[in-house]
C-alpha cells in the first residue's frame, strides 16, 4: 500500500529526516514512536505533501507522490490529521467537515460519508450547529477526524491525536481509531503515548534525530528493554 524509501527532508538548510524507510500494508495501524524533535511530524506531512522531500520515495499503490501536491495526495486516498487539529474555529462544525470533502470523488460521496462521520460520532452530530471553537478540546478532535473522513480516504495519517488531551478522552480517541480501521481504513500514527499506540498497532517503528532506530511488532517494541526505558517508563 504505502512505500517509504529513503526519504529525506528539511527545513531552510536543517535537515529533519534521513533516509528513512518504512511501510504500511493495506488494513494496517501503523505506530510512529519518538522524542520531541525525531522528526515524525516532518514524516507525515511530506507523505501527505505537505513538505516538499529532498531525496528518496514514497509510493501509494505504487503511484509516485512526491511529485504531487497536497490536493492531488489526497485525491489518491491520503488524509492527514495535523497535529494541533487545525480546525476553523469561525465555522459550525457541518462547514468544518464539508470542507474535508472537497475532492471531485469525495463530493460525489459526501452525504454517505457524513453518515458515517456521524456514526462514528455521534457528539458532532449532537453540535453540528455549533461553532468549533466552542467545542471541548476531545470534540475538535473528533472534528479532526471527522473532516478527514469525509475525504473518504484509504490511508489516515494521524500526528499526535492525543496531544492535550485528558486520560479519559484520549481512550475514547483510540477507540474510535479502531472502529475506523475495521472499516477498511489504513492507519500511520503518530504518538508520544507509546503504550496507547502500541496497543492499537500491529506494527512500529522508532525515529530519533530524523533517523529510524528501530522496528518490529508492537508486540516485539514493548517488550524492547530500551524502549521500554525511554518511551514507555518501565
Amino acid at each position: 500500500m504505502l512505500q517509504v524509501d529513503g526519504l529525506g527532508t528539511g527545513y531552510g538548510r536543517a535537515q529533519a529526516l534521513h533516509d528513512v524507510s518504512l511501510r504500511v500494508e493495506d488494513g494496517e495501524i501503523v505506530t510512529i514512536l519518538g522524542p520531541n524533535g525525531a522528526g515524525k511530524t516532518s514524516l507525515v506531512n511530506a507523505i501527505a505533501g505537505v513538505l516538499p522531500t529532498w531525496g528518496g520515495s514514497v509510493t501509494f499503490d505504487g503511484i509516485e507522490m512526491t511529485t504531487l501536491p497536497p490536493h492531488r495526495v489526497i485525491e489518491h486516498g491520503i488524509a492527514l490529521v495535523p497535529e494541533g487539529r487545525r480546525i476553523f474555529p469561525k465555522m459550525t462544525v457541518t462547514e468544518n467537515l464539508d470542507l474535508g470533502s472537497y475532492t471531485l470523488t469525495a463530493r460525489s460521496g459526501h452525504d454517505a460519508a457524513l453518515d458515517s462521520v456521524y456514526r462514528i460520532f455521534p457528539r458532532l452530530e449532537e453540535r453540528h450547529s455549533q461553532v468549533a471553537g466552542t467545542l471541548s478540546g476531545g470534540e475538535q478532535q473528533m472534528l479532526a477526524i471527522g473532516r478527514a473522513l469525509m475525504a473518504q480516504p484509504r490511508l489516515l495519517l494521524l500526528d499526535e491525536p492525543s496531544l492535550g488531551l485528558a486520560p479519559i478522552v484520549v481512550e475514547n480517541i483510540f477507540e474510535v481509531l479502531r472502529q475506523v480501521n475495521a472499516t477498511g481504513v489504513s492507519i500511520l500514527l503518530v504518538e508520544q503515548n507509546a503504550v496507547e499506540a502500541l496497543d492499537i498497532a500491529a506494527r512500529g517503528y522508532v525515529l530519533e534525530e530524523g533517523r529510524v532506530v528501530g522496528e518490529g511488532t508492537a508486540v516485539e517494541l514493548e517488550q524492547d528493554e530500551r524502549l521500554r526505558k525511554a518511551y514507555l517508563g518501565l
